[in-house]
């Protein structure tokens, strides 16, 4: 689970299509509720979660700087949130599921979730 301030920073990097160094982040941070010299901190903290790792080094002034990217998708960190849930159970799926698909109107969403399904029917 993430802190409010870590949220921030790794939904920023999900809507850069690049890695951002340490100052670009704070630079980004509109609504940050963090002061910028905690940013060190706030990357430690996510990459020993996992959530977000070092991607390579950009040109910085004189020096190179750290560039750090999302591990995973804003839906595989949601998913994965799910399921670490202490109330999560997979027999309750299928109940998840029946909600979500009631609710939909695209049915152009719908036969993206049913080509999904049975593309991973073939796997297994």
């Amino acid at each position: 689970m993430l802190t409010k301030s870590e949220e921030q920073i790794v939904e920023l990097l999900w809507n850069f299509d690049e890695p951002l160094t340490s100052s670009e982040i704070i630079r980004n941070s509109v609504d940050k509720t963090w002061k910028d010299s905690y940013v060190h901190l706030l990357i430690n903290s996510l990459m020993e979660k996992g959530i977000i790792e070092v991607a390579g080094f950009k040109k910085a002034t004189k020096n190179y700087a750290r560039t750090f990217k999302p591990t995973m998708s804003r839906e595989e960190y949601l998913f994965l949130n799910l399921t670490r849930s202490k109330n999560y159970n997979q027999a309750q799926l299928p109940k998840f599921f029946k909600a979500f698909i009631a609710e939909a109107t695209d049915l152009e969403l719908l036969n993206e979730l049913e080509e999904i399904i049975k593309k991973r029917k073939a796997e297994i």
